[in-house]
């Protein structure tokens, strides 16, 4: 019995009709109210850790001072400007002709395999030292979101350009309009150069993106029975349609080539209304790509598909009848009402009464990244300045680059096409993020950075746990400390009894008083540069945070 099946066990039992085929059990009849509950720290921690890479104190209290609605409208309204480009950082003995150390290699693509190899590495360090720096926005959890949606792979697209302008195009139209993005990605150098979109012409027809297209792009495949509901035909007519788009080998950009396209009338299935898209010539050809859009985007699949994603990624991977019925269909109305425009959708999630549902919260899993961006923003590691260190900088972030790779979630390449299985892998999803081999090193992660730190150069990130708790409302109170701090790090709380414990066996140095941590702790205050003083309250905090950390608890956002 998981967590859910556990709170609603007591609860009556329905069923709502949305899938006959499938008989699914009641969970919750919460929908897309607003909230009006309380917004409280819990409210304000839940909703930061599912919408941006952990929970930062300092972000909580300044969202905690503003309200619901408030605070979703700022987080879907990013201020902050794009964060500047990847820079050569490249490893000794890797020379650029063109690129100093330090430039950004963007704009100066290269045919050398050996330098793009390296702006790729460049660039998933730099990727990784984004989301650690990320604005008071959901704008990085949405970049990784569209990431993971269209599933290419940087050693597959080969040209480092490209990897790099595919995904700012999905950053700068992260919270845009899904149509107009599909577009964009549609005839994105990238993406043509994926799925061989650049090969595909009227005498050697491909069809890799004309079927994801519709599989797992818009349509998706039927919920009930799996099966995709357009023909093979489709897959093929949709390739010819998408025949003539090219990549200039001197500009490195995409161009339609009329000579390459396949003129020829497109009829497509009773799926799509029988609709007939006649052939163009000329560089009118390029406008079938438009109806073919506008065709996909006719079917009220896409807005379905698209919201059972996004709903996955923010809430919990269970979509029941219920909320079937209650959430994803009024919400894929909302989309479509709204010309396909992502934040209309977010913005009734995130305030909905369904998403502070007591069942939803707590209930999540944690990605790699969730666990290691957040563990490092949630203590707020302090890393060497990415401007004037940027070596330095670059070589901590291909530290925790490395680790994300370990436990299986490689920015930048997923395994496929489809993205990382814990977001579409039926019916664990992303209970696979946690196994006997990663598990192991989700614990060793932890442990290493509370207690050694990495060292690069002489400089050291590493948690600092009186500097964090420095920050909580009352440390001298050794249970306000622990609630305190669980209130940051845990979305499920312990019990009395297990806090009791551990206060005592760790804070208390198995004492029974109280006033033992408080006069440590005191002590530690007037005079910080006494060595003693500083070690027996930094030993403690630190084995506090590890065993916290290591607790499954910790596993869930």
């Amino acid at each position: 019995m998981d967590r859910r099946d556990f709170l609603t066990a007591t609860k009556k039992k329905i069923v709502v009709p949305v899938f006959p085929d499938k008989i699914t059990n009641y969970r919750t009849d919460s929908g897309i109210n607003p909230y009006t509950g309380p917004w409280t720290e819990n409210e304000v921690v839940h909703l930061l850790k599912r919408t941006m890479f952990g929970a930062k104190k300092a972000d909580v209290d300044y969202f905690l001072s503003k309200n619901l609605s408030g605070t979703v409208d700022e987080l879907l309204n990013p201020s902050a400007a794009m964060p500047s480009p990847p820079v050569n950082d490249y490893s000794p003995g890797i020379t650029d002709p063109n690129v100093a150390s330090g430039a950004t290699w963007i704009n100066n693509p290269t045919n050398d395999g050996g330098l793009n190899s390296a702006r790729r590495n460049s660039f998933k360090k730099w990727w990784t030292g984004v989301m650690l720096n990320q604005d008071r926005s959901i704008r990085e959890k949405m970049t990784l979101f569209w990431a993971n949606h269209f599933g290419t792979e940087t050693k597959d697209i080969g040209t480092a350009d490209f990897v790099y302008k595919h995904h700012n195009l999905l950053r700068q139209n992260a919270l845009g309009n899904f149509k107009q993005l599909i577009k964009a990605v549609t005839i994105d150098p990238g993406m043509l150069r994926y799925l061989n979109g650049y090969l595909n012409t009227a005498s050697a027809p491909d069809e890799n993106y004309g079927r994801e297209l519709q599989e797992l792009f818009t349509i998706g495949k039927d919920p009930v029975n799996n099966l995709a509901p357009y023909s093979e035909d489709d897959v093929k007519n949709a390739a010819k349609v998408l025949t003539g788009w090219r990549i200039n080998g001197n500009t490195y950009l995409s161009y339609f080539d009329p000579a390459k396209h396949n003129t020829t009338t497109k009829q497509f299935s009773s799926f799509y209304n029988n609709t007939v898209i006649t052939g163009k010539t000329g560089s009118d050809g390029a406008l079938e790509t438009d109806d073919l859009i506008t065709m996909i985007f006719s079917k009220n699949q896409v807005s379905e598909f698209i919201v059972r994603k996004l709903y996955r990624w923010f809430v919990y991977y269970k979509i029941d009848a219920a909320t079937e019925a209650n959430v994803i269909q009024p919400l894929a109305a909302i989309f479509r009402s709204n010309n396909f425009e992502v934040k209309s959708v977010l913005s009734v999630l995130l305030n909905s009464e369904h998403f502070f549902d007591v069942l939803n919260q707590g209930c999540q899993i944690k990605s790699p990244v969730d666990q290691i961006i957040g563990c490092m923003r949630e203590f707020e590691v302090v890393f060497p300045d990415p401007v004037s260190q940027y070596s330095d900088s670059y070589g901590m972030w291909n530290y925790l680059y490395g680790w994300l790779t370990s436990m299986n979630q490689d920015i930048g390449d997923p395994p496929n096409v489809s993205g990382w299985p814990s977001y579409y892998q039926e019916p664990t999803y992303y209970e696979l993020w946690i196994n006997s081999d990663t598990l192991p090193k989700r614990n060793r992660f932890v442990d290493t950075m509370i207690n050694t730190g990495y060292t690069r150069n002489g400089k050291k990130i590493i948690i600092d746990a009186i500097a964090f708790t420095k920050k909580l409302s009352n440390p001298a109170d050794p249970n306000i400390l622990i609630d305190d701090a669980l209130s940051v790090l845990y979305r499920i709380d312990l019990s009395l009894s297990i806090k009791q414990t551990i206060k005592q066996q760790i804070l208390l140095s198995n004492q029974t008083q109280d006033y033992y941590w408080t006069t440590a702790w005191n002590a530690y205050l007037a005079d910080p540069a006494n060595q003693t003083n500083f070690n027996v309250v930094n030993n403690r905090l630190k084995s506090l945070y590890q065993y916290f950390m290591d607790l499954a608890e910790y596993q869930l956002a």
